[in-house]
Formats: structure tokens, sequence, C-alpha cells
């Protein structure tokens, strides 16, 4: 497990056990939190002031806003059609897929377990539920629960 000299890191920024965490080419901005056994990849931004709990995933082409919580267990993707292997049998390398990018706006709350699958947007104050597969854009300050994620009622702010 390794914090890499290329991840730029803000001001106050948490990492609580630093050496139980891969983070490697990203951006985390200035107080943010973030748990044990958690990767963040290159080039996925995280914004200031998020709680990012322990045993997350989040890949490369995501974006995450100001603000954001995201829940143990929460797992990202940025391959729409992953594969090991190209039509011929080889290996598959960075020029056989498409990054798709992935973002979540400001204050928006991610639940235990959620899966995000890659191209959606999730808005701002929005909240998904723990379990939930996310396939689609959900709406600023809406909720959305289940496998897939639908919409259940407008988000209540504490």
């Amino acid at each position: 497990m390794a914090i890499t000299k290329d991840v730029q890191l803000g001001h106050d920024v948490r990492i609580l056990h630093p050496d139980l965490v891969n983070l490697y080419g990203c951006s985390v901005g200035d107080e943010t939190r973030i748990g044990t056994f958690v990767e963040i990849q290159r080039g996925a931004i995280i914004g200031a002031r998020c709680k990012i709990s322990s045993h997350s995933f989040i890949c490369e082409g995501v974006t995450i806003e100001d603000e954001v919580f995201i829940g143990h267990g929460v797992m990202f993707t940025n391959d729409k059609y992953p594969s090991a292997t190209t039509i011929d049998g080889r290996p598959q390398g960075s020029s056989d897929w498409t990054l798709q990018r992935t973002l979540v706006g400001k204050g928006a709350s991610l639940g235990s377990n959620a899966t995000i699958l890659c191209g959606v947007t999730i808005g701002a104050g929005a909240t998904v539920g723990a379990g939930a597969v996310v396939t689609k854009d959900v709406p600023r300050g809406r909720v959305v629960v289940g496998v897939p994620a639908r919409l259940l009622t407008t988000a209540v702010k504490r």
C-alpha cells in the first residue's frame, strides 16, 4: 500500500492509516478524510471536506465535488465493456478500451456498498442508498435505492 509522490493533497487532509491506502496520481481537496483500505487511482479528483470511508475504490475518470460522503465499500467503474483480453486473445491494454467519466455533485451522499457504473452523474445533494447499483444519472437532491437504483423521494437536508 502506498501514497505516491504524484498525489496532490490539499491542506489538512486526514488519512487515518497512510500505510493502508493506495493513492496514486490523484488530487484530494482540503480537509478531506480518507479511511483505511481505500484506493484512489490516477486522474481521480476528490473535492474539499469529503469523507471517504474504508474499503472504497475510486478509479480513474471519477470526479467527486466538495462535501461528498462516500460510505464503506463504495465501488466506481470506468469501463462500459470491461474485458481481460482483446478479440484476438491478447491482454487488453490502455488503447483497447474507452474511459467513461463519472461525476458526483457537491454534498451528495453514497451509502455503504453502493456500486456506481461509469458514465453517470450523481447530482448535488443527491442520496444513493446502501447497496444500490447506479446505472443512470441521479437528479440533484433526489434519493435512489435498489438494484438497479430507482428514484424514491426528495432528499431532506439536515
